[in-house]
């Protein structure tokens, strides 16, 4: 019976403290058992609450499982397993640690029962998944992961204050339907929201996944804003600005990968586009549309997964990962080029892979609860997505001009884990139904009909003419050496710039007071300076007697007004 209360976290963080004093083949083995283990577990665990206690009068369940919960549970350890096997060849110590204690942090929050469990993860989430970004161990990683982190322990200090305030005016900390009715909720909806990337509150992601090591980011990509997501999920559905923020979230980033040079930048800003997708079906709040969240969730953990190991492995094995320096690599890296490939369908949505299956549920949803012109808006980022992740990313990462180089596959670990995923994205996309039993709602829901199977199609037909059109026409946005800003702008031009004149007007202001004052004051020593000169003939001969003689004749004066005010 033990065994079933034990929350899925604990075989993460032991596996850790157990991988920290072992090395070689032994941490691996150790690594990979953690995720196998825990996922054989899981699945035998009922729904219900296996453990709580009560703390300070209120009721504290560190650990809840329901249907939400276990699909999220079960996607965190395949995560964990693909990413685990991605990074075996890896060396350091820390980046293996930190990846095991963020999958586990990501489990803790995903079972949690109460608002305390989730700050304390919430936190964890933050702190542990930092070391992944400076495992890169260069300057822009160590600064990206500064501003990460101030982001992120922001997002929890909101939800601790927003929690509080919860715990007052509910009298609990239970973790279930909160909406948008109070303060509290208020403030717990904008930690979410800052973690799920909603837009202004999103450039921690683009700006410090692709900063991260090659292996950190395939782990970034999987938990932080499925988490917010799955947070969403469970406190919000139905909440109607969730739609709109989420149909923004789907189009603008559209602009920006399109424009970016970074591939690992253009995966992040596809990673908030697809983030789009899951809120508008949570904000729509209906099962069909739930359902398309989570599953969508699902899907691209993997698909998206997919996509990050392979430009991480571009990135490993060639020292580049911008799009002006790549082209012609699947002459020597056909395995990874064809894994791309498929990850780039899926996440394009192609009948047969795992993208179709889920995203059109959102739509479906969207259409059927009269929100037509966000369908629309999803159907247009949905040809962006091509354009930006389907066609883009391949195109000039392996195809495009030849760069001249030669570099081979990378190590087998990373490709069986690009295999792996690759196998998921057509297994789901062939087989769906095994997704749609692990939802939450029970849905008859079928994704291949004539109808969606021809508008799907279609679309991606017209969104690869336009590419093509647009590419022999020159119209196409070159990829070149550059750096672009969004939201950032403010903090690295606009802040910085108003800063910059307000001081200069500040000091300039304060060197004319000075200026005035030293002037003042030099008027003055040589006003005293010249009566001096003047008294030392009368008084004394030299300075000194002189400068005593004017101090006595001031201090009787001021003596002589006292006595004359106190009569």
């Amino acid at each position: 019976m033990w065994m079933i209360e034990l929350p899925p976290f604990i075989p993460f963080f032991l596996g850790a403290i157990i991988a920290a004093f072992t090395r070689g083949l032994l941490r691996k083995i150790v690594m990979i058992l953690i995720p196998i283990l825990g996922a054989l577990h899981l699945s035998l665990v009922p729904d219900g609450l296996h453990l709580q206690f009560t703390l300070m009068g209120y009721q504290i369940v560190p650990y809840r499982v329901d249907k939400l919960s276990l699909i999220f549970g079960y996607i965190f350890h395949i995560a964990a397993f693909i990413g685990i096997v991605y990074a075996l060849h890896v060396k350091n110590t820390l980046e293996q640690l930190a990846a095991l204690l963020y999958a586990g942090s990501a489990l803790g929050a995903a079972f949690a029962g109460d608002l305390l469990t989730l700050f304390i993860f919430w936190e964890l989430l933050a702190f542990t998944s930092v070391f992944l970004i400076w495992a890169r161990q260069t300057h822009n990683s160590y600064t990206a992961g500064m501003r990460y982190l101030i982001i992120q322990v922001l997002s929890g200090v909101l939800l601790l204050v927003g929690a509080i305030f919860y715990a007052g005016e509910h009298n609990s900390l239970a973790f279930n339907y909160i909406g948008l009715d109070g303060i509290a909720s208020w403030l717990i909806f904008i930690a979410l929201g800052i973690k799920c990337a909603f837009p202004i509150a999103h450039n921690w992601l683009t700006d410090a996944y692709p900063e991260a090591s090659a292996t950190g980011t395939v782990f970034l990509s999987a938990f932080t804003t499925k988490v917010a997501v799955y947070a969403l999920a469970r406190a919000y559905p139905g909440t109607e600005l969730l739609v709109y923020i989420g149909a923004t979230m789907a189009c603008f980033p559209i602009f920006f990968a399109v424009i970016e040079n970074d591939l690992r930048r253009v995966l992040a800003y596809s990673l908030i586009n697809q983030v789009g997708f899951m809120v508008v079906g949570i904000g729509i709040g209906t099962a069909l549309a739930v359902n398309g969240a989570v599953a969508h969730a699902f899907n691209d953990v993997i698909f998206k997964g997919l996509l990050f190991m392979s430009m991480g492995a571009v990135l490993h094995m060639t020292g580049k990962i911008n799009g002006s320096e790549l082209g012609g690599l699947y002459k020597t890296m056909p395995k990874t080029t064809l894994l791309c490939i498929i990850g780039a369908a899926s996440i394009s949505a192609f009948p047969l892979f795992s993208g179709f299956v889920s995203k059109s549920m959102v739509m479906t949803a969207a259409i059927n609860e009269g929100y037509s012109w966000v369908w629309l808006i999803l159907l247009f980022a949905s040809a962006g997505v091509f354009h930006h992740a389907g066609i883009k990313i391949p195109y000039f990462a392996f195809f495009a001009h030849d760069s001249g180089i030669r570099a081979s596959d990378p190590p087998k670990n990373m490709l069986a884990a690009m295999a792996i995923a690759a196998a998921l994205c057509i297994g789901i996309g062939i087989y769906p139904q095994g997704l749609y039993a692990l939802l939450p709602f029970e849905t008859n829901y079928s994704a291949y009909d004539v109808t969606h199977v021809l508008a799907q199609t279609q679309l991606l037909f017209f969104s690869a003419l336009a590419f093509v059109w647009l590419s022999l026409r020159g119209l196409y946005p070159p990829e070149l050496p550059s750096t672009n800003l969004d939201v950032d702008w403010l903090y690295r031009r606009a802040i910085p710039t108003v800063l910059e004149r307000l001081f200069a007007h500040i000091w300039q202001i304060d060197r004319r007071l000075r200026l005035k004052a030293q002037a003042v004051l030099n008027s003055c020593i040589h006003y005293f300076d010249r009566k001096n000169s003047l008294l030392n003939g009368v008084f004394s001969p030299n300075y000194p007697a002189g400068g005593m003689a004017i101090w006595l004749a001031i201090v009787l004066a001021f003596y002589l007004l006292l006595s004359f005010t106190s009569h």
